[in-house]
């Protein structure tokens, strides 16, 4: 049996513990009704990426890029189509129902007609510069943008074509980087232009500019699939 002073004691201990567990439970009660943030912080969307728009005497042609799937291939484009490279040359291939074929600096001159088609940009020796095959899944269909090439899958340079209507023939032979999203009709006025038995054009179409801007936001899209 406990004495006068230990009751009184072990009183006091009963009531401060009664008094912490009190505090507690007004401590999870104010808690629990707390509103709780939970949005989630998106990171910012990334800044547009670069657009080319071709000029011709039909019109313009603008186009996106996919970097993703042709980092190479883009970054060789656009560093040609800053430097003025593509300005003068001509679409030198065209073939109604499947695409037309440009980016040949060979094609500046119209007297060396046995030379289009096999010509592309060279380095301070004399040697073509060549790129790397970079192959994807993305269907050719109307309005890509693709690099042409020789028998060899590593030997595209500056020459591109641009389809007219599905090739899905194509897919995974050729390097898909980019794709018209507006103007595709100046792209059907070109290859509906008469032509002799070596889809070169009678008068030929010629890219007076291709610039280089800064893509909107709501031209931004997609990779196709």
């Amino acid at each position: 049996m406990l004495g006068p002073s230990a009751t009184g004691a072990t009183a006091r201990a009963k009531g401060s513990a009664a008094l912490v567990c009190a505090l507690m439970a007004l401590s999870v009660l104010a808690g629990c009704s707390e509103k709780v943030d939970t949005k989630v912080m998106l990171p910012p969307p990334p800044p547009p990426g670069p657009k080319a728009i071709i000029k011709t005497r039909f019109g313009e042609m603008e186009m996106k890029f996919f970097p993703d799937l042709a980092p190479k291939h883009v970054e060789n484009f656009i560093k040609l189509a800053k430097a003025g490279f593509y300005n003068g040359t001509i679409f030198h291939r065209v073939i109604p129902g499947f695409m037309i074929q440009g980016g040949d600096p060979n094609t500046k001159n119209s007297l060396r007609k046995e030379t289009f088609g096999q010509g592309g940009p060279k380095d301070e020796k004399g040697n073509p510069i060549l790129l790397k095959a970079e192959f994807s899944d993305t269907p050719h269909k109307r309005g890509i943008v693709s690099m042409a090439r020789s028998s060899d899958p590593n030997s595209a340079s500056s020459q591109f074509f641009i389809v007219v209507a599905d090739s899905t023939f194509l897919d995974k032979q050729y390097t898909v980087f980019g794709q018209v999203t507006k103007g595709m009709e100046v792209a059907d006025k070109i290859v509906d232009a008469p032509r002799d038995a070596s889809d070169r054009p009678n008068n030929p179409t010629t890219i007076d500019k291709i610039v280089i801007r800064d893509a909107k936001p709501e031209e931004q899209g997609p990779t196709p699939k």
